[in-house]
Formats: structure tokens, C-alpha cells, sequence
């Protein structure tokens, strides 16, 4: 009789715990209430702020907080209102913009205009000495003439406007937040996730905004791991312990593309790596010397190496950048050894020693090994010295070399947010390492930022970006690819070209 009664206890419970189980998989259609995803960086955030930080791994966390006032989309790279409701320009240096309404600040409090106007004020603060302070810097002043609406007074016309005011660092900030407390470890913004909590060297949380503007975002739940060689980064998105990683080197790709389960996405992008010449030196300031580099350099050969994460074009502004016209790419100078040889024997540049400036990072150890080996090729004596990334970023500004390696992610997508601060006379001795100084392109340059009509505006940057390649100012290696890989449960990812991409749409199935 015992064990009969076992038995029938074995079966009910066999039966309870199949029916519990049935009843949770067909809750809410199968889908998971407590959808979260996991992003492996190489490196951890700087900090939160959207005001005192300047790198891509900040940037990548600020974007889900905080937003800005305008934004690209991601496929058009159009610019569109976001926190803005509209815009007019009552004159050249007048900017009046309308804010949507009745939204808030993750600590409760409005966004509005005054919020704008704190946020800007502090963002052009030479006290708080915010990195991308040059965003804005055409700024005169910043006036709130109503709750809901902004006024902006550049000191003369600044087309570029709308580009940085969608720029991640122009994000928007809760004042009260910033007056109280740190927003760079503790972040308070209007997107569409908060911060939750930050271990340093390890990870960073953010949780779903209940409260957002628009409908709240479907993951529950975003964290970001610091994993800082990339390889254990692909093993943990291989065993699932990550669903999305991005900026993938050309060396782990393959590997990448091999995971069962995770889709790769790749995307012509902004970025651009050059060579860089030092033009308060010869033979380096001299055209027929870069002209000779140029045509030494067989960079067709080089992207090929990069296994589809480059494209080669030899315009300076690339494809996916405002101000891009495809007749540039004509007026560079293309692969001829052997003319690069004849320029070399008749200007007798085969005597000096040239030396590489690079960085100890991959992608510029890879274009510096590339180069020498050419140059060398054609009959120049080359040679490479490396150096840590913070001593590289202390010595190219002071013009300590001869020839060197550029990037620009341009993540504005503006060909003057690309030009002026590399290639204008006003940054040397600053950003334009290579001191190049051409009085017609700065003018072309100038008037592609103080003017508010982007058909002009386009124009400008065209005939500025053919003088600079006509110039060899930079000799494009290759234009960037970004990309991303990603669990196939992830649905709804979306990078733009400048390498930003928005949890909010995303979703897993």
C-alpha cells in the first residue's frame, strides 16, 4: 500500500512540476519578461559625463542615458530633431530651438530650457575645461526666452551646429544632478535606460527607464563587461557569456564569423587613417616628396590585408562624410613604384633618413610596417619608431617627427569637424599634427563653418578636400569599416556609420 501511495506521489508531482513549467513558457507568448544584455569593451569607461569625457567606451554607455538634442539616423545620417521639437534661423547667427515637452530627468526633475542652456554653459566653461569643448565653441551665447525654447547666438554663422548638437557629448544633463553630486560616476540624462551601478575595471549597469518619453525600451537590463584582450572577449560571446561585442580587429574576424549563432554586421563608415607628413620640414613640406610617398604606397594591397574592415579611396573626406565628392578620389596620386622611383632620383631624396612616428597600436604598427617596407621599396631609407599611445598623443602635436600615422572617427559625419581641427592653420601646434598651412583651404574651410546653407556649405568642403589631397596634406591609407557581432537572439541592432549604435530598439527573441 506504501508504495503505491509513492507512486501516485511521484506521478502528482511529476505533473505539478510539468504543469508549472507549461504555464511559465506560455506566459506573455513565450517571450522573456526580463530581457538583458551583456556588451564586452576592451577597455572601462573613463567616466559618465557626457561633459568631461571624450572616448568611444564612455560615449557607447552616455548614448543609452543621456540624449541630445538632434540625432543621425542611422541609415541616412540625416539630422533629425530628438529632444527637439523644431528649429528656425531668424538670421545667420540665430539659432531658435523648440524642445519638446513634458519630459524628465531620470532624478525626477524637468527637462526644459534651462536645463539646455546649464548643460551648454557648462559644456563651453573654460573652468570645467570640458575635452570637446570646440563642439561648441562658435557660441556667443545661450538664452532661454521661454520653458520650451532655446536661444543660441554663434559669433558669426556656424553651419555645423546641428552636427555637433548631435554629437554624444552634447548630450543634454540634468542640472540639478550636476550641482549635487558626480554625474561622471553617477549619470542622470532622459534616455531610455539609467545608470544603476559601476564597479570600476569591471562593469558598468544600466536598467530599463520605466519612465521614458517615448515607449520604454524592451531589455530590461544592460551590462557592459570590461574585457580587455579581445580574444577572451570573442570566447565570451562564443559560450554566451556576452551577446554583443563591436569594433572587431581584422585578426579576430574570421574567428568571429565562424561562431554558430552569432550574426556579424559591417558597415562603410567615417573613420579615415592616414600618413602624415611633418610640413615645417624637408624634404617633407615639398609635393614632389609626398607626391613620391603616395605613389610608393600600394594601398589596394594593404586594404586587402584588413580582410574587408577598410576601404580604399583616396579622398581624404571619405564616402559616408558631409562634403564627400567622388571626383577627389581622382585627385590623389595611385600606386606607381615606378614613378615614385623617378621622382626620388631626380629630386636626389634617396640620402636622408626618414623615420616612422607611430603609435604601439595594431592598426597603426600594421600601416607603419606596410609603408617602410614600400618606401624602402622605391629607394628610401625608413625605419619605425614606436611609442606608447599617451607618449604619441604628447609628441605629434609639437611637431616632434617626420613622417607619422593620423585617425579621425569624425563621429559628427561633417567634413568640417574633419578638416578644421586636422588640416587649419588655426589647430597647429595643437590637432593639426602635421602643420599643414594652405591660405586658400582655410578660407574654403572657414566658409564652410560660418555658413548655415548646407548646399554652400557642401560646396566649400568639395573644393577644400580636393586642394587637400591635391597637397598629399594626408595620403589616406583607407576609409573604416564598423562593425559588430551579436548572439541571433539579439534583434533590432543598429550602427550607424560613425561606429554609435542605441540599445532601445533592440530586443531578444
Amino acid at each position: 500500500m506504501n508504495k503505491i501511495r509513492g507512486l501516485l506521489f511521484i506521478l502528482l508531482m511529476g505533473f505539478l512540476v510539468s504543469g508549472c513549467s507549461n504555464s511559465s513558457s506560455s506566459n506573455g507568448g513565450g517571450e522573456d519578461p526580463h530581457q538583458e544584455i551583456t556588451y564586452a569593451a576592451t577597455s572601462d569607461v573613463v567616466g559618465l559625463s557626457p561633459i568631461d569625457t571624450n572616448d568611444s567606451i564612455s560615449a557607447a554607455m552616455i548614448e543609452q542615458v543621456y540624449e541630445t538634442l538632434f540625432t543621425r539616423d542611422p541609415e541616412t545620417m540625416e539630422i533629425k530633431p530628438l529632444l527637439a521639437e523644431s528649429y528656425e534661423n531668424p538670421d545667420e547667427n540665430t539659432w531658435e530651438i523648440k524642445l519638446k515637452e513634458d519630459i524628465t530627468f531620470h532624478d525626477g526633475t524637468p527637462f526644459n530650457a534651462e536645463a539646455v542652456k546649464y548643460t551648454f554653459e557648462e559644456f563651453v566653461n573654460e573652468e570645467r575645461a570640458a575635452p570637446r569643448a570646440s563642439l561648441l565653441e562658435p557660441i556667443e551665447s545661450i538664452e532661454a526666452t521661454d520653458e520650451y525654447t532655446v536661444e543660441i547666438k554663434t559669433n558669426e554663422p556656424y553651419g555645423a551646429l546641428l552636427a555637433a548638437l548631435s554629437h554624444t557629448n552634447a548630450s543634454i544633463v540634468s542640472p540639478e544632478a550636476d550641482k549635487n553630486q558626480d554625474i561622471n560616476q553617477e549619470p542622470v540624462g532622459t534616455g531610455p535606460f539609467k545608470f544603476d551601478s559601476w564597479s570600476q575595471g569591471k562593469e558598468v549597469v544600466l536598467t530599463k527607464n520605466e519612465e521614458y518619453w517615448r515607449d520604454p525600451a524592451q531589455l530590461e537590463k544592460i551590462t557592459m563587461k570590461v574585457v580587455p584582450e579581445y580574444s577572451t572577449a570573442v570566447s565570451m560571446l562564443e559560450t554566451g557569456e556576452v551577446q554583443f561585442i563591436d569594433a572587431i580587429p581584422t585578426q579576430h574576424l574570421s574567428r568571429v564569423e565562424a561562431i554558430d549563432g552569432i550574426e556579424v554586421l559591417e558597415k562603410a563608415g567615417t573613420p579615415v587613417y592616414s600618413v602624415g607628413f611633418n610640413f615645417d620640414k624637408a624634404p617633407y613640406n615639398e609635393l614632389e616628396f609626398r607626391q613620391a610617398v603616395s605613389h610608393a604606397i600600394d594601398r589596394e594591397a594593404y586594404v586587402g590585408q584588413l580582410k574587408g574592415l577598410g576601404i580604399k579611396n583616396e579622398s581624404i573626406i571619405g564616402p559616408e562624410v558631409f562634403g564627400y565628392d567622388q571626383s577627389a578620389e581622382e585627385a590623389g596620386y595611385s600606386y606607381d613604384p615606378e614613378a615614385a622611383k623617378q621622382i626620388i632620383e631626380e629630386n636626389g631624396y634617396g640620402n636622408e633618413e626618414i623615420t616612422l612616428l607611430t603609435a604601439n597600436r595594431e592598426a597603426y604598427t600594421r600601416m607603419a610596417e606596410v609603408v617602410q617596407s614600400q618606401l624602402s621599396e622605391v629607394g628610401l631609407n625608413v625605419s619605425i619608431e614606436s611609442m606608447e599611445w599617451g607618449t604619441f598623443l604628447d609628441t605629434t602635436p609639437k611637431g616632434d617627427f617626420d613622417m607619422t600615422f593620423t585617425s579621425w572617427s569624425n563621429s559628427t559625419a561633417d567634413g568640417s569637424e574633419l578638416l578644421y581641427p586636422n588640416l587649419h592653420s588655426d589647430n597647429i601646434d595643437s590637432s593639426n599634427w602635421v602643420r599643414y598651412n594652405n591660405s586658400e583651404f582655410d578660407d574654403l574651410v572657414d566658409s564652410s563653418r560660418s555658413q548655415v546653407e548646407q548646399e554652400a556649405r557642401e560646396k566649400d568642403l568639395m573644393e577644400a578636400n580636393r586642394i587637400a589631397v591635391e597637397d598629399a596634406a594626408w595620403i589616406p591609407m583607407h576609409h573604416g569599416v564598423v562593425t559588430a557581432a551579436f548572439d541571433e537572439s539579439v534583434k533590432g541592432i543598429q550602427i550607424d556609420p560613425t561606429g554609435q549604435w542605441s540599445l532601445y530598439n533592440v530586443h531578444r527573441e
